[in-house]
């Protein structure tokens, strides 16, 4: 059973609406307890739930350079739990459940900042 503070608990926020702003490059996000949340294409891009980027476990999570330009195409229903996000680099295999598109809104500073420190650390950048 999931702990009250869990991201996968049943009582957690329900996306109320999704809109897509495909020019700016990012998915926003109006949630049952009112918060919103707006997310860059890039940052869902690179924190994509996919095994190509999460692996099998926390120490198998690729670092993804070069995304800093890449756009939303299409955002898919998956049952009434999910979103499929396509992006124009052709990736679209992450399946973002609602829980984990709020934990990406709770989270965007620190995980942001962590992204950045893993690309500096490795000699990589945002640009391709």
């Amino acid at each position: 059973m999931p702990d009250e503070g869990s991201y996968e608990s049943t009582s957690a926020p329900w996306p109320a609406e999704l809109r897509v702003f495909k020019e700016e490059g990012r998915l926003e996000i109006d949630f049952s307890d009112g918060r919103t949340c707006s997310l860059p294409a890039e940052y869902l891009r690179v924190e994509s739930p996919s095994a190509e980027v999460q692996g099998h476990g926390p120490s198998q999570k690729k670092i993804v350079s070069g995304r800093r330009h890449v756009k939303i195409e299409a955002v898919e229903p998956v049952g009434h739990y999910a979103v499929r996000i396509v992006f124009d680099d052709k990736h679209d295999t992450g399946i973002y459940s609602w829980a984990y598109l709020r934990e990406l809104g709770d989270t965007h500073a620190e995980r942001w900042a962590a992204y950045q420190a893993a690309l500096l650390y490795r000699g990589l950048s945002r640009d391709a």
